[in-house]
């Protein structure tokens, strides 16, 4: 996260976002990285925008399958990018 290039960083968390196994600690993890994103940049993408609703859909409906720390970066997400 230490990257100033906002797409470079965008893509590894979609990246792990989407090729880590249902159950992987990496999957909440690039949940909240996506936050971060928002946060550091001020803007996602449509694509990673979607993937940070869907990591916090599943984890609050299985978090055995994606842990709380989505939860947390969508929160970011919405914070950030004001669409609350």
């Amino acid at each position: 996260m230490n990257d100033d290039d906002a797409d470079f960083v965008e893509f590894w968390c979609v990246q792990v976002g989407t090729r880590a196994v249902p159950g992987s600690p990496l999957l909440g993890l690039a949940g909240l990285c996506l936050g971060h994103t928002a946060r550091r940049f001020g803007r996602l993408s449509d694509g990673a925008l979607a993937l940070a609703e869907s990591l916090a859909a599943r984890a609050e409906v299985e978090p055995t399958d994606v842990d709380d720390r989505a939860l947390d970066g969508y929160d970011d997400v919405r914070d950030f990018l004001h669409l609350w």
